[in-house]
């Protein structure tokens, strides 16, 4: 067999799938929105950030948070948490109260941060 063939068969094996029967735009390993739903309901309910109440829906795969919290780091939490349950992008409208604001400008007055270095007993 001639090498042009080869590339040629190569080129179509590596295409044929690109030229399927799904539609334009259409991923078929995309979940479907309930199962996004349900599965970020789930990792909420065993996470820390679940006793925030977070309210999440989930549309043509974008998952919208909704909410409040004291602590500013639950906010990226639960935007990475949709993103591994499988949403294609997300909309955090979760607003971080006054409170841990304050908390954090204060990490950021410029003063050195204290470290606690845990040390195990020597037997």
């Amino acid at each position: 067999m001639k090498r042009s063939a080869i590339f040629l068969l190569l080129l179509f094996a590596l295409l044929a799938p690109a030229f399927g029967t799904a539609p334009a735009g259409h991923d078929p390993k995309q979940r479907s929105d309930a199962e996004i739903e349900a599965t970020i309901r789930t990792k909420l309910s065993k996470s820390k950030i679940g006793k925030d109440g977070f309210t999440v829906h989930v549309h043509n795969g974008i998952a919208t948070w909704q909410g409040t919290t004291t602590i500013m780091q639950h906010k990226g939490a639960a935007t990475r948490m949709a993103k591994t349950a499988g949403a294609v992008q997300v909309v955090n409208n979760i607003k971080i109260s006054d409170e841990a604001k304050a908390a954090a400008a204060g990490n950021l007055n410029g003063q050195p941060r204290r470290v606690q270095v845990k040390t195990s007993p020597t037997p």
